[in-house]
């Protein structure tokens, strides 16, 4: 690295990233710093060249690993990124270019080591190395100060403090992408971590006032659904439209994840990986939906589930009561149109299944909402295309019919609301068809597909309960739907 621009092949031989591994202790006022900050070199955009990097940075961090008990230089990295976090938002004012790009290189190393750190070693390990200092060999601070905890405060005002613009949107993807990385800790424990990092730093201390505003701006981030900056607009020469190479490395930490919180996932098809128009919406979703599925503490609810679960409309002026912690305000309608217009995704199908299940504000305002065909045809069209996605996502689809159609108004409003046209069926030609009758015709079809293909029972059991759900108020149906449920 350093002010030339670096290819991937080149790290291992990299001198300034051999300084940093190596057996030297470098002070955080080092000059070094400046030089190891000033590099650019294209983002991976395959799995194959995400790889790659993993391959040719492996034995730098391994390195890192056995040197940084004598020689601090984690500490030092990390001192310098938050002492120019410090300046970041004067500097995004003033549009110091420079500067901001060299404080988003200093994140991108930090987090591509946490991400090695995290694989190699235990929560208690990892803690040490943030607490290595140059004194001695192995020796550790006993200052009140905690870096680890400075280090995740600091990725929490960033994300929520400094302004989107077009020169901060790359540090801000990589602090959303960082902190879901740092919380990749669980995929490598069998049993489930209950008195965990995350636990000791993101539910209690000095973290805890983010909480609200944290889950409130990552929720905006995935309603805005803001762009990358064309090319020239970037703080990094030659930085490619993915968000930054730490977006693959989270993005797999996420994709893990997924499979946990959804409960199946072996031998199903695994999901396509489409262009992301918004890497940062898309970071920011997947580390919402990361912290809404923490454990709870041993002696405290997880508080970003609490969050997630009581938040309101910015149109309800009803104070809150007493007893809901880490309350806020949101726009409902934005937020509806963004999880209609987003459900091509696993995540997003993810987050609406979470709010219409935790969040009664949410639900309520749902199925009042007089365009409900907005919400339903997307969730339609998933369970049509079963074949083509995943198990995780087919099953959220269904289960939020489940939740939709517990609510007797639903079940009326869909046989009133007529459709036309629909295009992605294809069994039949539908020029007018009720949202009521289109939904039976679905569920049916996925009946069949399940008998002949997968023959999963719970996936047959939650489809025989939601037409139950629908079938005493069942109007007006079309002679279609009426000859397959026969």
């Amino acid at each position: 690295m350093g002010s030339n621009s670096s290819r991937i092949g080149d790290l291992p031989k990299n001198e300034y990233l051999k300084k940093l591994s190596g057996t030297e202790s470098v002070s955080e006022n080092d000059p070094f710093w400046n030089q190891l900050l000033s590099f650019s070199f294209p983002a991976p955009t395959s799995s194959t060249e995400l790889k790659l990097l993993e391959e040719a940075t492996i034995s730098v961090c391994r390195s890192l690993v056995v040197n940084n008990p004598r020689t601090g230089n984690l500490g030092a990295l990390i001192k310098v990124f938050l002492s120019r976090t410090k300046e970041l938002k004067l500097s995004a004012e003033c549009q110091n270019h420079i500067f901001i790009w060299q404080t988003h290189n200093a994140l991108f190393i930090i987090c591509c080591l946490l991400k090695v750190f995290i694989c190699e070693m235990s929560e208690e390990e990892l803690q040490l190395h943030f607490t290595y200092e140059e004194k001695s060999p192995g020796s550790y601070s006993s200052d009140s100060e905690d870096l680890l905890e400075e280090l995740l405060c600091c990725l929490m005002q960033l994300i929520t403090d400094i302004p989107l613009l077009d020169i901060t949107y790359d540090i801000s993807v990589e602090a959303v992408s960082t902190m879901v990385v740092f919380l990749s800790c669980q995929l490598f424990h069998k049993e489930v971590l209950r008195q965990s990092i995350s636990h000791k730093y993101l539910m209690q201390g000095r973290c805890l006032p983010y909480t609200s505003k944290l889950v409130k701006t990552l929720l905006y981030n995935f309603i805005r659904q803001e762009k990358p900056p064309p090319p020239g607009a970037h703080v990094l020469p030659q930085q490619s439209d993915g968000g930054g190479l730490l977006y693959g490395l989270a993005s797999g930490v996420a994709t893990g994840l997924w499979t946990v919180f959804t409960l199946g996932g072996v031998g199903s098809k695994a999901a396509a990986s489409p262009e992301l128009s918004s890497p940062l919406a898309n970071q920011s979703l997947l580390l919402l939906l990361v912290l809404a599925n923490l454990t709870d503490a041993a002696d405290a609810p997880n508080p970003y589930r609490q969050a997630i679960m009581s938040f309101k409309n910015t149109q309800d002026s009803s104070p809150f009561p007493s007893s809901i912690p880490h309350a806020f305000q949101i726009n409902f309608n934005s937020l509806y149109t963004a999880l209609c217009e987003q459900q091509t995704s696993d995540q997003a199908t993810l987050l609406l299944y979470t709010l219409l299940h935790q969040n009664s504000n949410v639900r309520t305002y749902m199925l009042a909402r007089t365009d409900m065909e907005n919400l339903v045809l997307p969730i339609l069209e998933i369970l049509y295309h079963v074949e083509e996605r995943n198990s995780h996502h087919v099953y959220m689809a269904l289960i939020i019919l489940l939740i939709l159609t517990e609510d007797d108004g639903f079940n009326r409003s869909i046989h009133e609301v007529i459709l036309k046209n629909i295009t992605w069926y294809s069994e039949r030609v539908l020029t007018e068809i009720s949202l009521g009758s289109l939904l039976i015709l679905v569920v049916i079809r996925t009946i069949q597909y399940n008998m002949t293909r997968t023959r999963d029972k719970y996936l047959h059991t939650n489809c025989l309960a939601a037409l139950a759900n629908m079938s005493a108020q069942f109007r007006s149906l079309h002679q279609y739907a009426a000859q397959r449920i026969i």
